[in-house]
């Protein structure tokens, strides 16, 4: 979505039509849609869903870029609300995810689902030892359990051909994501101590905290001043910001809390920089997920969609700073 806007801002809006015809990328967008829903119905290809999550995640940009006009009387597709609400849709869609990937015990029902789906690599000859290695781990699950005997007594028959000499095995060829994190994680192992690790957060945390202080002075400043307040306050107006009391409100309170979000991110880049990693990652992890989360909110409404870099890096830095985590001080005595 952010694309679509850039790409429409550098282009000066065009029209696709004459007259008064107007192809608006909203259709575009239901146009990905139908055709993500339609590709796994037609296709039982696995890379299929890959393609059709793709296909979908295009659809779902083009299409909630326009939310402006559906949410206003006036179809107004600069409203300054449109941005923080497809911003809080992301949040609930990541939400989602991670709800989802959260492992649980799953029953031996969806163990067979998960097998019979993997089957069909078999058929599409792309079914490698590792991955058979990962069936016949799931098969003897669903064995050793045995509260379901119908699929028990079916799964050692399966079990039995993964342990027959005529299994048909693709040799072992990694995907491209699964060579793009192979790398990764090679370069990570041999070429990123835990000293460069370091030394990046906190110059992450204080390149936000210097950002995140930029709106703060600029406000206290105009206060000082009556005319540059009144100026402040007349720009604000003008974008239709704020149209009442409450307005401005919230937007001290973006300032705020702008502010107050720097001053812990830089406080534990002072933690960090005293090696006290385990306060100071926890603190900056804390200060990012309050900004991801709440602050976000209102800085998109009243910066609109020019946020979409600053939020970008806020996640980039977040996703770091639980990598640390992860790599030296869980279970690190």
């Amino acid at each position: 979505m952010g694309v679509t806007r850039l790409f429409l801002e550098i282009t000066g809006y065009p029209q696709l039509g004459t007259g008064n015809l107007h192809i608006a990328h909203v259709l575009w967008g239901g146009l990905f849609l139908f055709i993500a829903s339609l590709l796994p119905v037609i296709y039982i290809n696995e890379w299929i869903i890959a393609l059709s999550a793709l296909i979908s995640g295009f659809g779902v940009g083009l299409f909630i870029d326009e939310v402006g006009k559906f949410i206003t009387q006036n179809n107004d597709y600069f409203s300054p609300s449109a941005a923080p609400l497809v911003y809080a849709l992301f949040l609930l869609t990541a939400f989602v995810f991670t709800q989802v990937k959260i492992e649980r015990r799953p029953s031996t029902r969806s163990i067979f689902y998960e097998v019979m789906e993997r089957m069909t690599e078999i058929l599409d000859k792309d079914l490698s030892e590792d991955e058979a290695l990962e069936l016949k781990r799931k098969l003897d699950v669903i064995i050793k359990r045995g509260d379901e005997p119908d699929l028990s007594n079916l799964a050692e028959i399966i079990r039995e051909y993964f342990n027959s000499e005529n299994r048909a095995l693709a040799p072992q060829d990694p995907t491209f994501l699964e060579r793009i994190r192979i790398g990764f994680r090679q370069f990570e192992e041999s070429h990123v101590s835990r000293s460069w690790l370091r030394t990046g957060i906190i110059i992450g945390l204080l390149g936000w905290a210097a950002w995140s202080f930029i709106s703060p002075i600029s406000y206290f400043s105009s206060v000082k001043d009556p005319a540059q307040f009144q100026s402040l306050f007349d720009q604000l107006i003008s974008q239709r910001l704020i149209t009442n009391a409450s307005g401005l409100t919230w937007f001290q309170a973006k300032v705020l809390m702008e502010g107050s979000t720097g001053t812990i991110a830089l406080l534990a880049a002072v933690l960090l920089a005293a090696k006290k990693d385990k306060t100071g990652i926890w603190l900056g992890i804390a200060d990012m997920l309050v900004v991801l989360t709440v602050v976000n909110l209102l800085i998109f409404y009243f910066d609109q969609f020019s946020t979409i870099l600053l939020a970008a890096y806020q996640f980039i830095l977040f996703s770091v700073l639980l990598r640390y985590q992860k790599r030296f001080l869980t279970n690190k005595k």
